[in-house]
């Protein structure tokens, strides 16, 4: 559980101090007052990531060169600094030696936004994105391929670009991508499988429908990632860069044996995302013992009211629940299911 959230010159926040509510919270507010960042934080802060910028220096406030998080939770306080164009990274006042050290034990966390139905209708990356954020806080293994797989492709990378490089030099580099690289695809492998039952009851029970839905995984390689790298070089020395390897793999998403992103209807598109999304958290919890923090970022005024009655009904009971928004009328008759915070130009207020 989140208890304690403290902020500075995060986004449009320059200071804040929040007591967080058990239950978690209603974040009500017109647009651009920052309830949107305020869910970025608490992303940031459990997972090192955020699902609106890959740039450090868009999250500080406008004309800062530095921002802080510290999020207090049932498993310590985890304090993020940026300065210097640098991370620091401690836990219960005790620094971290690298992003592993600090994610290692980290409440799992998932984010819901109408930005998903790229998952279905977006490229490989999008979907990549997907897999690495659910793969990171599943399996300390994946965490490390990924880790490693990314700084060594980066490397062979710039060598390519290098007209000085050598064969053996390249073979180096190959030899230790495959051996990331293969451990990344078999993790990948494995999550999709845990993965679509999940997708499957997600799907039925918000569409009411029986649909089945299938995902394929589609590596960039088949068979051995040492034997592709090895017959790629003349084509990545051209290139300049790396053509094979997981960080170009994608997987296929079929609705009743037909491509979602191509066949499917927005609405079949959306609430496919939103089931994807939901099985991150399943699998999250079963896999961690823990349930994870639920950040739901204005979707359920676009949403029809059988979807969105169904999606409210199947949120876990567990889990701690942040939802922005900026209107109630979406939940009509309803009671508000959280404690509704009103956000006003970068500060909260409780009604």
């Amino acid at each position: 559980m989140l208890h304690a959230l403290r902020l500075k010159n995060f986004r449009c926040y320059k200071a804040l101090n929040w007591q967080i509510p058990a239950e978690g919270a209603l974040l009500l507010g017109r647009n651009a007052q920052g309830k949107t960042s305020l869910l970025e934080a608490l992303c940031f802060a459990l997972s090192l990531h955020t699902p609106r910028t890959g740039k450090l220096e868009h999250l500080a406030t406008h004309g800062s060169s530095e921002f802080g998080i510290s999020l207090s939770t049932d498993s310590g306080t985890r304090k993020v600094l940026w300065q210097q164009r640098r991370l620091t990274l401690s836990t219960d006042g005790h620094p971290c030696r690298d992003y592993g050290d600090y994610l290692t034990g980290a409440p799992p966390v998932v984010w819901l936004g109408n930005e998903d139905i790229s998952l279905v209708t977006g490229g490989a990356e999008d979907r990549r994105r997907y897999l690495d954020f659910l793969g990171t806080q599943w399996h300390p293994a994946y965490r490390t391929a990924l880790r490693e797989y990314r700084k060594v492709l980066k490397g062979r990378n710039l060598l390519l670009r290098n007209p000085r490089h050598t064969p053996a030099t390249l073979r180096s580099y190959a030899e230790l991508l495959s051996r990331h690289g293969e451990v990344l695809m078999s993790l990948r492998h494995q999550l999709l499988a845990l993965l679509q039952p999940h997708i499957r009851h997600f799907h039925s029970n918000i569409s009411s429908k029986g649909e089945d839905i299938t995902l394929t995984y589609r590596p960039s390689v088949q068979g051995s990632l040492s034997e592709a790298l090895a017959a790629s070089v003349a084509n990545d020395e051209r290139a300049g860069f790396t053509t094979v390897g997981p960080h170009r793999d994608d997987f296929d998403l079929d609705i009743a044996g037909a491509a979602a992103a191509e066949y499917a209807s927005e609405g079949q598109q959306r609430t496919l995302a939103t089931a994807m999304v939901l099985a991150q958290a399943c699998v999250l919890q079963v896999e961690t013992g823990h349930a994870p923090t639920l950040l739901i970022d204005d979707i359920f005024g676009e949403l029809d009211p059988a979807r969105r009655k169904a999606l409210l009904a199947m949120l876990p009971e567990d889990s701690q629940i942040f939802i922005t928004t900026t209107h109630l009328d979406w939940l009509g008759d309803m009671p508000s299911p959280l404690p509704v915070l009103t956000i006003d130009e970068g500060h909260i207020v409780q009604d």
